[in-house]
């Protein structure tokens, strides 16, 4: 394990130079003080658990200190917003800190968000808030948990910094970390901005620090876009199928490595519906629960437009058909998994498309369901599960049939729990628990956040004391508005 400044900086992307991102330095925030921190993610960068207690440590992540070999910088980067095109964009209120190699021989960004105003913070302050830094840090370190690809956070830090929203709050700081932070709205910049040799030279950093495999290939970008677009096919069908919700499906929130980006006003489905909107300032709902899917789809073709230079039209095109394919691939066999179903059958699809169809406008709680359905024997949970159901004899229908799948396996009970269990969570990221967290931590009690951090990164085990963690929201916590103010 290191220590917290004898971390390994390699800053490829700043390498690249000022055509791609600005030198900015942070701007500290008073009195900082930490609110969180995941050791699973310090971990990424060979830090021990204790890293966390230094002084230095705060100092480090709220801008009043740096690494001699950090290289803070501004990325800039444009993109689609609510399918408009804005023409530069780019780092606002974050900086990329720089590369750190790891001992395994990963690389991982370190980018500060809130860190202070860049060139590309138009008319804002180039701060977040504590509420939409802790509600990153527990989207991003609650999706790792369930296995679903995302960037990861490793801390937050509070400070007694003022800034105004809807009305007066305090300044944060998050410190996140991926792979990469590259977007397809990087690619978009250079391309609507007639920059050939930029988008080149994008295209080939990117080609060797992230697909390198790609490289042997006969056309390796058009390689590389397949890639992408696998990637992608298999992080929506895990939203789909844990129902989660991004908000704000914007070309420049989606990571070119495929990984849950950008985290704005996102919700978990409590009553199933396939027309949730989370986004209070979506009124036309176009980032809902169901257009997630097309939209991503939406989104592959931008970024397939922007490598238009690079890549023969035919073969994009013939890349962007590979994806509702992969997509429903993917769902099913994550579905078929949730279900606790072995094998394949052919009435699989039609299965799981009855059961959303029954469970759309009946209330019923979709995470639970899962967990329930586990619990016990089949024909025990379904009768337990049927109440919460409108269409009593749809449900009867579609519980026969579930049966009648579900028992051509010959594992026992125990074995059939233990599968269904170890891919369908006790616990998941309710709004309504984020919410209580955050309020209490804006009061500077930071307990609840960091209970509700540790019950989240455990989430398929049973853990004492924390039932309250696992029971279905008040009705109130169903109906919170969660905007795009950070």
């Amino acid at each position: 394990m290191k220590s917290l400044t004898d971390l390994t900086f390699d800053n490829r992307f700043a390498r690249l130079g000022d055509a791609f991102s600005t030198a900015v330095l942070p701007e500290p925030i008073a009195e900082p003080q930490l609110v969180l921190v995941s050791q699973a993610a310090l971990a990424l960068l060979d830090l021990p658990p204790t890293a966390a207690e230094a002084e230095e440590f705060t100092q480090l992540f709220a801008g009043h200190k740096l690494w001699a070999t950090a290289e803070p910088r501004a990325m800039v980067y444009s993109g689609h917003q609510f399918g408009s095109y804005n023409p530069r964009l780019g780092d606002g209120r974050g900086l990329l800190l720089g590369e750190v190699l790891n001992a395994a021989g990963e690389y991982w960004d370190l980018h500060l968000k809130g860190a202070g105003q860049t060139p590309y913070s138009r008319s804002g302050d180039g701060r977040a808030v504590l509420r939409s830094s802790i509600r990153e840090f527990l989207a991003s370190e609650a999706l790792f948990a369930l296995g679903i690809p995302s960037s990861r956070a490793l801390c937050v830090t509070a400070s007694s910094t003022p800034v105004w929203r809807e009305r007066q709050e305090s300044a944060a700081m998050l410190l996140r970390l991926a792979p990469s932070h590259v977007r397809f709205g990087h690619f978009e910049y250079f391309y609507y901005t007639k920059q050939p040799e930029q988008l080149q030279t994008l295209a080939a950093h990117v080609l060797a620090c992230h697909f390198a495999d790609c490289s042997e290939q006969a056309e390796p970008y058009g390689a590389m876009f397949t890639q992408v677009v696998e990637r992608n096919a298999e992080l929506i069908a895990y939203w789909q199928a844990y129902g989660f919700c991004h908000g704000v499906m914007n070309s420049d929130n989606m990571s070119i490595l495929g990984i849950t980006f950008d985290f704005g006003p996102y919700a978990f489905l409590d009553d199933f519906d396939a027309q949730h909107i989370c986004n209070h300032s979506d009124d036309a709902g176009r980032y809902s629960f169901s257009n997630q899917v097309p939209i991503a789809h939406w989104n592959l073709s931008a970024l397939a437009q922007a490598l238009t230079p690079l890549v023969e039209v035919e073969a994009l095109r013939a890349s962007l058909g590979l994806f509702l394919p992969l997509y429903q691939a993917h769902y099913l066999s994550l579905m078929r998994q949730r279900l606790g179903l072995l094998g394949t059958d052919d009435s699989d699809q039609a299965l799981v498309e009855r059961l959303l169809q029954l469970m759309q406008g009946s209330a019923v709680d979709y995470s639970q369901f899962f967990r329930r359905l586990g619990e016990q024997p089949a024909e025990i949970a379904l009768a337990s599960l049927r109440d919460d159901f409108v269409d009593l004899a749809g449900f009867d229908q579609w519980a026969a049939d579930y049966c009648n799948r579900a028992t051509n396996t010959a594992d026992s009970q125990a074995e059939r729990r233990a599968r269904m269990h170890a891919v369908n969570p006790l616990y998941v990221l309710r709004n309504y628990l984020a919410q209580q967290a955050i309020e209490a931590a804006e009061q500077g009690d930071y307990a609840p956040v960091r209970e509700l951090h540790a019950v989240l990164s455990r989430p398929f085990e049973e853990q004492p004391g924390m039932q309250r963690y696992a029971e279905r929201p008040p009705q109130w916590g169903k109906h919170l508005e969660i905007s795009c103010s950070s």
